[in-house]
């Protein structure tokens, strides 16, 4: 059986980039396993979830996953699964992903493993995609350099942020991914003119926000050889 690890934010991750690739995997009759840095639960961004700004139904859909899915709320110490058991792995995005998982070593080896060792898959999802401007090959040089990428834009950020950099929860942001995606030598696109925005790149699969999970979890998918 098709087997894929999510690896998933303990502080915000962003709700339909999660569900919809889980839901939609396991639709597909892929074993998923969840997993977070520290085993805790993963924390869903309230924003996510709000039926204000992302509609009624994706806010009941979301929250009824999250509250009851079992691999959700029982997930594996990240720390103690080897990436290199699954087929595919999958990294939702998120702001929350700046302060934990886009830092995690364990995150990046697993990353390493599924994109660098030739025997998985990645799917890198908006935030997430942080991950790759701090994943380094054997040699030193960045996983992410001179490969075509997208993810979230600068553009929506500068919408977000206020100029202190600071999250409408008080937070402040550490980095924007785009820039520091580009300056790791990525081939940066994020297709601002398109509907959604999904980048293969070999093994690797990057996903521009949320409106782009359900492509992404199809090209995902097709990637894998499996029917839809």
């Amino acid at each position: 059986m098709t087997s894929a690890l999510f690896i998933v934010s303990e502080e915000g991750y962003w709700g339909e980039e999660c569900i919809e690739p889980l839901t939609t995997l396991s639709e597909a009759g892929v074993d998923i396993t969840v997993a977070t840095p520290t085993g805790g639960p993963p924390v869903v961004d309230e924003r996510s979830v709000d039926p204000e700004n992302v509609g009624e139904e994706t806010a009941a859909r979301v929250r009824e996953v999250d509250e009851n899915d079992d691999r959700l709320n029982d997930p594996e110490p990240l720390a103690t699964v080897d990436a290199t058991d699954y087929d595919a792995v999958v990294f939702p995005g998120g702001h929350g992903t700046e302060w934990d998982v886009n830092q995690d070593r364990h995150a990046r080896q697993a990353l390493l493993s599924a994109v660098g060792g030739g025997q998985g898959k990645a799917l890198v999802v908006c935030h997430a995609v942080g991950i790759l401007a701090f994943t380094r090959e054997a040699d030193g040089s960045h996983l992410v350099e001179g490969r075509s990428v997208t993810g979230f834009p600068n553009e929506w950020e500068e919408g977000i942020v206020d100029e202190q950099d600071l999250m409408p929860d008080g937070r402040k942001l550490p980095y924007w991914v785009e820039d520091e995606v580009k300056a790791a030598g990525a081939d940066w696109d994020a297709e601002l003119d398109a509907d959604t925005s999904v980048t293969v790149d070999g093994d690797l699969i990057t996903a521009r926000g949320p409106g782009s999970s359900a492509a992404a979890a199809a090209t995902l998918l097709d990637e894998l050889g499996i029917d839809r």
